[in-house]
């Protein structure tokens, strides 16, 4: 008798421990599902452009590769120059742009000048962001720095070749987009360090710079070095800067580190493989594309991103 209840004594007491295990098993399952789910999601790229031509092609370009592969992207064109995107990524509006390298150096971290090569100006640029919690991807070859330039008949007139020689002109119209008047890659740049005392400067709308020389609304003009209108041959002439005012600047993306974290090696080598086919050639056709046949950023880039094999 004593041992019959013994057996139902151990009977219900194995059952009562495999019902607790169940629960247990069950409770942690619930919360370890969602806990890895976490970890292996993606994170939405939000991707932001400057306010010209080459940084819509250069926004697209970025997108579909990513879109490509699977990558949920945001896109948000045109939010303005750098003064203003900038602090749109570091306070998480985006957390992706294109930006140029001597442009973060100078106008971004506020340096008076950049590196005397491309390779040191993309290390400074990465250094500097880095500390932000901003990770500056791999920079293009292309390399699209701003530029004075004249017509060939002022160059002719007045015996320009370099920007220094703006100085024996006497007083002259200067013009460029509206940052170009604050920046030490642009106006305040070329009057500092030339010495160019006479030169008063007016505001421009983007892509406005050859329509205002051409009417002689300034006698020289802020362009920027992959303009179609600058192709051989040209009825313009850009002016030599052997003291480098405007920097080497290849495009660099800039992404939110921990978005670089989050989205692993693919995200990365995605990125990479667009920036690494963006030759001086190619950049300087797809503007053309734009500015010239008028196809829109988007149908450049698919083409482009499929011509190449990364679509």
């Amino acid at each position: 008798m004593i041992r019959k209840h013994t057996r139902r004594a151990a009977k219900a007491a194995f059952a009562i421990s495999l019902a607790v295990a169940i629960v247990i098993g069950l409770y942690a399952a619930a919360f370890t599902r969602p806990a890895h789910a976490n970890t292996t999601a993606k994170p939405t790229i939000v991707i932001g452009t400057k306010n010209f031509a080459e940084e819509f092609i250069l926004g697209q370009l970025y997108k579909q590769a990513l879109e490509a592969k699977g990558f949920k992207v945001a896109y948000k064109e045109n939010i303005g120059a750098t003064e203003i995107v900038h602090p749109a990524l570091t306070s998480g509006k985006i957390n992706f742009y294109p930006e140029y390298t001597g442009v973060v150096v100078q106008v971004v971290n506020h340096r008076t000048s950049s590196p005397s090569t491309a390779a040191a100006t993309y290390r400074l640029a990465k250094a500097l962001e880095a500390k932000k919690g901003i990770t500056a991807l791999k920079p293009t070859p292309f390399n699209d720095t701003d530029a004075l330039a004249v017509t060939n008949a002022t160059a002719r007139k007045y015996g320009l070749k370099s920007v220094g020689d703006l100085a024996k002109v006497g007083s002259f119209k200067l013009g460029g987009p509206p940052t170009c008047k604050t920046r030490t890659t642009c106006f305040l740049g070329y009057t500092k360090r030339y010495g160019i005392t006479k030169a008063s400067f007016v505001p421009l709308g983007i892509g406005l710079s050859y329509t205002a020389l051409d009417k002689g609304q300034v006698l020289a003009a802020d362009v920027f070095t992959t303009d179609p209108p600058l192709a051989k041959p040209s009825k313009y002439k850009v002016l030599a800067d052997p003291k480098h005012v405007t920097g080497f600047q290849n495009v660099t993306p800039l992404v939110k580190t921990s978005v670089v974290t989050a989205a692993g090696p693919t995200f990365t080598k995605t990125v990479n493989a667009v920036s690494a086919k963006l030759t001086t050639p190619a950049i300087a056709a797809m503007n053309k594309a734009f500015y010239v046949d008028k196809q829109s950023a988007k149908s450049i880039a698919q083409k482009f991103l499929k011509a190449n094999g990364l679509a």
